[in-house]
């Protein structure tokens, strides 16, 4: 999403910061993207309302979700203050109220705090973005091997004979949230797997005929 055309003076905001800089404040609609990861930004972004989920897209779909936060949030302020291209991609889980701010603006105000602030700034910076970077180079790990993990480590005996079962004690969307993965996702590999023989069963309670494949695309 790139920022409207037209631009406004923004007053003294009890969620912001930021006071009487130049700065667009549109709203958009659950779905947007409005940070694409590895572009070079021009503004800060400011969530003033609403919901955004922090992930990465493929194809225009969310694959893999890292987190989701609230109005009032700065969206990749690390990245804006350190001068670096975003790591991850955030997109409106639901109508949101934005504030775009020139990235001059956001440095300078930064500039206007004492000497110690700004090095608590940029160290607090510094460590959110290797989190941030850590996090996506763990999704190295493809989604099907993080679910066979999943799976393994949350399954019971079900008889003597060895049988295996997991129940599903949280709704599909909280469990792909744990994943890093959309609940889309999470349901895509559930279909692979049983399709792959790996689980069976449905409703909340899965059985696991062959452990020992989970076990081996766990570990792929």
């Amino acid at each position: 999403m790139h920022p409207p055309p037209k631009a406004g003076k923004v007053g003294c905001m009890t969620t912001s910061p930021l006071t009487d800089v130049i700065a667009f404040a549109p709203s958009a609609k659950a779905g947007t993207v409005l940070i694409r990861r590895g572009q070079t930004l021009s503004h800060a972004l400011h969530l003033m309302t609403g919901r955004v989920t922090l992930g990465l897209v493929d194809r225009g779909h969310l694959t893999h979700q890292l987190g989701v936060v609230e109005g009032p949030f700065w969206l990749e302020a690390a990245s804006s203050l350190l001068g670096l291209s975003p790591v991850m991609d955030a997109v409106s889980e639901t109508s949101v109220q934005l504030q775009w701010v020139l990235l001059s603006a956001f440095h300078a105000s930064v500039q206007t705090v004492s000497e110690p602030a700004k090095s608590l700034l940029t160290d607090l910076a510094s460590a959110q973005r290797q989190q941030s970077e850590l996090a996506v180079s763990r999704l190295a790990k493809d989604a099907d091997a993080r679910c066979a993990e999943w799976l393994l480590r949350h399954a019971e005996p079900a008889d003597k004979l060895g049988a295996m079962v997991v129940t599903l004690n949280q709704r599909k969307r909280l469990i792909a949230a744990q994943l890093g993965i959309a609940p889309e996702t999470f349901s895509r590999v559930l279909r692979h797997l049983r399709s792959l023989n790996l689980i069976s069963g449905s409703g909340r309670v899965l059985t696991l005929p062959d452990p020992q494949g989970l076990r081996a695309l766990a570990e792929a």
